[in-house]
C-alpha cells in the first residue's frame, strides 16, 4: 500500500467524519447529553487526524495521478490549493473540540458554549472538505466535469448550449 492508496482510503474519513460528528453534536446540545457531546468529539477528532492524513498523502497521490494521460494538471492544483483550506479549518476545528471535551469532562458551565462553536465549526469544516472532495474527484471521475479531459488538459472549455 502506498500514499495513494492511503489518500484515496483516508479521504473519505474527514467528509463522513465532520457531518456525523456535527450532527450527533447538535443532538447532545439538544438533548443535553455530555455523553453524547463526549461521542461527537471523539468522532471530531478522528475526523480532524483523517483531515491531516490525507492532506499528507496527497503529495504522493499527487506525483502518481499527474502521470496519467488525460488528467489536468489544473484540476490537481486546484483540488491541492483548496486542500490547505479544509487542514486549517479541520485543525481549528480539532482544537476546539479538544477544549471542548476538556470542559465537558470537567463539566464547566462553559461545555455549551464550546459545543455550539463547535458545531458551527463543524458546519463549516464540512462545507470546505466536501468542495475539496469535489476537486479531487473531478481528476479522475471525468463523469463530473463539463469539458472531456482532453478540452481540460488542453485548457480549453465546453460551452453551455
Amino acid at each position: 500500500m502506498n500514499q495513494t492508496h492511503i489518500h484515496l482510503l483516508i479521504t473519505h474519513l474527514p467528509i463522513f467524519g465532520s457531518i456525523l460528528g456535527g450532527l450527533v453534536l447538535a443532538y447532545g446540545i439538544w438533548t443535553k447529553s455530555n455523553q453524547t457531546k463526549i461521542a461527537a468529539y471523539y468522532l471530531l477528532i478522528i475526523s480532524s487526524i483523517g483531515a491531516v492524513i490525507a492532506y499528507f498523502t496527497g503529495e504522493g497521490a499527487e506525483e502518481t495521478v499527474e502521470k496519467i494521460p488525460g488528467i489536468s494538471k489544473n484540476i490537481i492544483e486546484q483540488h491541492s490549493d483548496f486542500a490547505m483550506y479544509a487542514l486549517v479549518s479541520l485543525s481549528i476545528l480539532g482544537v476546539v473540540v479538544l477544549i471542548g471535551l476538556f470542559l465537558s469532562l470537567r463539566k464547566s458551565t462553559l461545555s455549551r458554549t464550546i459545543a455550539i462553536t463547535t458545531f458551527f465549526i463543524s458546519l463549516i469544516s464540512f462545507g470546505l472538505v466536501v468542495w475539496t472532495g469535489y476537486l479531487g474527484g473531478k481528476i479522475r471521475h471525468t463523469e463530473i466535469n463539463s469539458a472531456s479531459p482532453t478540452q481540460i488538459q488542453n485548457g480549453e472549455k465546453e460551452k453551455d448550449d
